[in-house]
């Protein structure tokens, strides 16, 4: 965890990247962490490591907000069905614990076993708010920085809107 973070960091410092960062108690679900989160400007984010029932995994980060089909999600990125990943494997594949996972965890997914999937609409938004791969911070990173750090990952991230997703 603390080769993750220092891959995290040092690949902050070769973009050129400082996001504003907030400490705060750990925290597991998105309503422990609001009260933390109104001191930090940006889109709030809920993210969801899936497993498809034939193999692969998605990272899913979406607003805090944003309800999700997963049966439409599937079918959209030619998944047969979804399930949520063990903690087990979140930890394999991202190197993370249950309440930890963001973008940013795709720093550890040197095998590229994860694919990334990002809300259109969160995108929009001038900032967005992550964990960088601990649950007792979080950072603010702009949705251009976002971009960068995750294809600088090597990852290339698939953008659905989400509200389209039912009209399929």
């Amino acid at each position: 965890m603390a080769d993750a973070r220092a891959d995290l960091d040092a690949l902050f410092a070769r973009l050129g990247i400082q996001p504003f960062s907030i400490d705060h108690p750990p925290v597991h679900t998105v309503e422990e962490a609001l009260p933390f989160w109104e001191k930090l400007e940006g889109v709030h984010t809920k993210n969801l490591l899936l497993k498809g029932a034939k193999g692969g995994l998605w990272l899913v980060c979406v607003p805090t907000d944003r309800r999700i089909d997963l049966k439409a999600l599937a079918a959209h990125v030619g998944a047969k069905k979804f399930s949520f990943a063990s903690g087990e494997t979140l930890l394999d594949a991202l190197g993370v614990q249950q309440g930890s996972v963001s973008p940013l965890a795709l720093v550890a997914d040197k095998a590229q076993a994860v694919q990334l999937v990002l809300a259109k609409d969160m995108l929009a938004q001038p900032r967005i708010t992550v964990h960088p791969l601990v649950n007792t911070s979080t950072l603010s990173l702009t949705s251009k920085e976002l971009l960068k750090v995750v294809e600088a990952t090597g990852h290339r991230p698939e953008i659905v809107d989400f509200d389209a997703l039912g009209a399929e």
